[in-house]
């Protein structure tokens, strides 16, 4: 389940980089101008690649919201966060690790 929505997710987003590069630029840093070719006037509105970039953006954001909610809850059905207390205390548990000391130290041999 989740490899197809991973699959699925990388998709919508490769379509979505190509339908927002096909389309015109109309300058205005960024969208900001507000020309009358805008996205919110009747002619900008009824764009083919406009519906295709709103439709896609949509399913971009919910499969995301999708694959975070999936990804969130492990097997047992718990999050990842109540998960986190209890490798935190396993850490501070542990003993610590000593460190070894080599017992006959490496001495470069001059050639």
């Amino acid at each position: 389940m989740t490899t197809v929505l991973l699959v699925v997710h990388l998709l919508v987003a490769i379509a979505l980089v190509g339908v927002v590069l096909m389309q015109r630029s109309e300058g205005g840093a960024l969208g900001m101008g507000g020309g009358p070719g805008g996205m919110m006037t009747g002619r900008g509105a009824a764009s083919l690649l406009t519906r295709v970039t709103i439709g896609l953006a949509a399913a971009f954001f919910a499969l995301s919201i999708l694959l975070a909610i999936v990804f969130g809850i492990d097997s047992q059905g718990r999050s990842v966060y109540d998960n986190a207390d209890e490798a935190i205390q396993l850490q501070l548990d542990a003993p610590a690790e000593e460190e070894e000391t080599p017992e006959d130290p490496v001495v470069p041999i001059d050639d």
